[in-house]
């Protein structure tokens, strides 16, 4: 490219500038000159063929439409599916708020899970002195506030919020056992504060049922829920 050349591309994007720069400028141009609106032709993304300015410009909001309408459609199949998870903390809610014994309380505590949430692989750690007094759920285990197995949830105990995710293999051994290895996800829901309580933990064989992205509001109302009904009941 000669210099010449090279100068005369330099003013040509120079003079491009200037035009759009007054366009911005001045928004009522077309309406003030319709005749050159009606002129104007641009190449078809789509096609070899020319479009007016007018129909480039349609085309250009419906593509805009048909974006938001995906993005409406799926906000509302979030809130369709946030109606039914309420939906179901709501018949959950209605099992615990009635006093009743510890017992009951535990055994209402994992039919919701298992039948409201279809939290078939569910564990809940409560810290205290184990008694030999009552059976409990099979999915409860009663641990000492010194028992080792706990100091591996001292960072979860300490935010006292639910996390989701990859739990480590001697977490997973100490709440499932021998089915450990096949939870591909894991919830960890503090009880009481700061985990005072214990903890809630649901498994999944799925690894993206429970993964560090997921909302955890619901899991949090849930231990609420659960701490609540286990304080207020009677042994």
């Amino acid at each position: 490219m000669t210099t010449r050349e090279a100068r005369g591309l330099a003013a040509a994007d120079e003079e491009e500038q200037s035009i759009a720069s007054y366009l911005q400028r001045n928004p009522d141009f077309f309406e003030r000159h319709q005749a050159v609106l009606a002129r104007l032709r641009l190449p078809h993304v789509r096609g070899g063929s020319t479009i007016s300015l007018v129909e480039r410009q349609i085309e250009v909001l419906r593509e805009k439409l048909s974006a938001l309408e995906g993005k409406l459609a799926e906000l509302l199949r979030v809130a369709r599916a946030n109606d039914a998870l309420s939906e179901r903390l709501h018949r959950f809610t209605r099992r615990l708020l009635r006093a009743m014994p510890r017992a009951e309380a535990l055994a209402r505590i994992e039919a919701g899970l298992r039948e409201d949430f279809e939290a078939f692989q569910a564990v809940l750690v409560m810290i205290g002195e184990p008694s030999q007094a009552a059976a409990t759920p099979r999915f409860v285990r009663t641990v000492p506030a010194h028992d080792p197995n706990l100091k591996s949830f001292e960072s979860l105990f300490a935010t006292g919020k639910p996390r989701c995710g990859q739990a480590r293999d001697s977490q997973r051994e100490f709440l499932f056992g021998p089915e450990g290895p096949e939870m591909g996800s894991v919830a960890l829901v503090p009880l009481g504060v700061k985990g005072s309580m214990g903890l809630l933990a649901l498994g999944s064989a799925d690894r993206e049922r429970f993964h560090p992205a997921m909302s955890t509001e619901f899991l949090a109302r849930l231990a609420e829920l659960i701490t609540e009904a286990l304080s207020g009941s009677s042994p």
